[in-house]
């Protein structure tokens, strides 16, 4: 049975895509067989980057391990019994589809509140929630008094967690190991970094969850995507020398993905 990642939050730009992406190749080239979802069924940037590695890699004659993405399937609606709700068929039918046949199915969730999102975090064996180190971000996941230093209550993206554990347990499964990973943090030491990091510690003891840094602002990632490519990749299309920034990227996926203690995963990237 194929372990579930779920990558969620419901505010865009928090780098949900980047780290699926980076996630999802890291494990392929570890040796696993991952399948990819993306529930952003409009903008679609996680499905866009796996098409746009395929198209790539056929272009230049590559061969490099890779996600498979996978559309949801579609569902005749005249087969639901009242009351159900379609997209709950199409993503169950998904990964109903692939669990027998990968390792681990990568799920990405769109920037907003949506009924796919929300069946996807019930399913969520691992859920990683980037978050850029920003309070206007924190918000998202709790009310914070006007300081910065004392937690008034959780909001609207914690609660949604809370109700997809309360679903698990209620179904017997597993609870969700949930990480919130710290994106695109400021190499300096500012009052607001610090701030931060006391209430992200704060929240994560009220609330259960685990934290993990992840990717500092680099434009590498922008450059990377209209070829589908990860930071993982860039010896193998001939780049001889990595520059700093991109050895400081790799480490910072490669203890993301210690953090993360994905089952059968060892780190050799």
């Amino acid at each position: 049975m194929a372990h579930i990642i779920v990558v969620g939050n419901e505010k865009g730009g928090a780098g949900k895509s980047t780290v699926s992406m980076h996630v999802a190749t890291a494990l392929a080239r570890m040796g696993h067989k991952v399948s990819a979802l993306d529930l952003d069924l409009r903008q679609r940037t996680f499905g866009r980057y796996v098409e746009n590695r395929k198209a790539f890699l056929v272009s230049s004659g590559l061969s490099l391990p890779s996600p498979d993405a996978h559309d949801l399937p579609e569902i005749d609606a005249s087969a639901l019994k009242p009351g159900e709700n379609i997209y709950d068929h199409r993503l169950s039918a998904a990964v109903a589809q692939l669990e027998a046949d990968n390792d681990f199915i990568l799920i990405d969730c769109p920037g907003s509140h949506t009924r796919l999102s929300q069946v996807a975090h019930s399913l969520a064996d691992t859920l990683i929630t980037p978050l850029n180190d920003s309070f206007v971000d924190f918000d998202l996941l709790a009310r914070i008094d006007a300081s910065g230093e004392k937690i008034l209550g959780p909001s609207v993206y914690s609660e949604m967690v809370w109700n997809a554990r309360q679903l698990r347990a209620q179904a017997g499964l597993k609870p969700i190991e949930w990480i919130v990973v710290r994106n695109r943090m400021g190499a300096q030491r500012m009052v607001n970094k610090e701030k931060m990091e006391r209430a992200i510690k704060m929240l994560s003891k009220r609330v259960g969850f685990r934290i993990a840094a992840g990717f500092s602002e680099r434009v590498i990632f922008r450059e990377l995507f209209p070829r589908g490519l990860t930071l993982l990749d860039l010896k193998d299309i001939g780049v001889k020398q990595l520059n700093i920034s991109n050895v400081a990227a790799r480490q910072e996926l490669r203890e993301l993905l210690k953090t993360l203690e994905l089952p059968g995963v060892v780190v050799d990237i």
